[in-house]
């Protein structure tokens, strides 16, 4: 019992902290310097279907990011933003066993009957932030942000703003 309760606290500690894994893209041959105004692109964010107090975290969030980089808003802007999301079911089935047993030296194992089988079930969303030359109509370039998302309204900000700040960290690229 001592086993599997430690083993169910670790895999609850694994699951709780937040990692998001971030990706980027980008025109190579787009000179980012040149850009110092941005505006939401409106068409483009009202298909997305979050809750309209998810849209608004994240457009705060983008909002504030690009604010501290030095970016304003405009309404003739040099770049238009929009953002996407996806969203689906993960499912993770562990199974722990420890100790002798058949197959792995002499008798059994009286305290691991049967051994453990834990299920751990989560939602994994992806966050794409797109940044579109205002005057070419072209994307150049596009962040990624993937990680577990959660139904508690007290973590949501928290958590949207980690998701924005560490894809938008990668923004402007740097050139290698």
């Amino acid at each position: 019992m001592k086993k599997f309760v430690f083993f169910s606290f670790f895999v609850v500690l694994l699951c709780s902290c937040s990692a998001v894994k971030v990706y980027s893209d980008y025109d190579k041959k787009v000179d980012f310097t040149s850009y110092k105004t941005f505006a939401f692109y409106k068409a483009g964010i009202d298909k997305v279907e979050i809750s309209d107090l998810d849209k608004r975290r994240i457009l705060n969030s983008i909002d504030e990011v690009l604010t501290t980089k030095g970016l304003t808003k405009s309404e003739t802007p040099d770049l238009l933003i929009n953002f996407f999301t996806k969203e689906r079911e993960q499912v993770d089935v562990n199974q722990f066993n420890m100790g002798w047993g058949y197959g792995w030296g002499w008798g059994w194992d009286p305290w691991m009957w049967g051994g453990n089988t834990s299920v751990n079930r989560y939602v994994e969303g992806t966050l794409f932030i797109d940044l579109i030359d205002a005057k070419k109509k072209e994307l150049i370039w596009q962040g990624e942000g993937i990680g577990v998302l959660t139904k508690d309204t007290n973590k949501k900000d928290a958590l949207i703003k980690e998701f924005v700040t560490k894809i938008l960290a990668q923004y402007p690229p740097q050139k290698k």
